[in-house]
């Protein structure tokens, strides 16, 4: 959809950004936690995604993996956004929640699932209102977008209504969580492709 801004008009806008810090991650609700491991075989932390995840491509989901969840999580909870969005907010691209301790996504993983999954898990609402994987569509010359894939390992508390959302998630999370990851990966049109260093784990806060 994104794809046909004008490139002066992307350019023009470069500036208006939601920012960074208004990432979920980054939310002062959610106290004090350590920090675990997120990777993808897809990509790695601050290169470009491959097109196939995007708007550009096939729009499914990378693949994810993560380690170093700590002893007395009880459920993971993934958030997808992208800071650089021309919103007030961050563009939330996937929420799932109730992920397992010892998982992994799989490509393609993350599409709408009615009421949630056998095995406890349920794909959340994007900003669009729609359940599943909002593949990535920068507008043309904006610049580089950062997609960051956030997971929480969360205690004991209270589960979620089926398909929840951004403000639900957050609610749900405050005082539950352990430890987190981040994992970034960018993408752009109308310009040359980024590339980054490697690092998956957030640093401890």
């Amino acid at each position: 959809m994104l794809e046909h801004v004008p490139h002066w008009l992307g350019a023009a806008l470069k500036r208006l950004r939601a920012g960074q810090d208004k990432l979920a991650i980054a939310h002062a609700g959610l106290g004090t936690f350590d920090s675990l491991n997120l990777s993808s075989m897809a990509f790695a932390n601050g290169d470009r995604l491959p097109e196939r995840f995007t708007a550009d491509g096939v729009g499914v989901s990378p693949p994810l993996f993560w380690t170093g969840v700590p002893e007395g999580a009880e459920r993971l909870v993934l958030i997808v956004e992208d800071p650089d969005a021309i919103t007030p907010a961050p563009t939330v691209h996937a929420i799932v929640w109730g992920l397992a301790p010892d998982g992994e996504l799989k490509e393609g993983a993350i599409r709408a699932d009615g009421e949630g999954s056998a095995d406890g898990s349920d794909v959340g609402r994007h900003s669009f209102f729609g359940e599943g994987w909002l593949a990535p569509d920068p507008p043309t010359g904006h610049g580089v977008h950062h997609y960051a894939f956030q997971l929480f390992a969360l205690g004991p508390g209270p589960d979620v209504r089926e398909t929840p959302g951004r403000g639900t998630i957050l609610k749900a999370m405050a005082g539950r969580v352990l430890a987190a990851g981040l994992l970034t990966g960018t993408y752009s049109r109308g310009e040359p492709a980024p590339t980054g260093l490697v690092g998956a784990a957030v640093p401890a806060r």
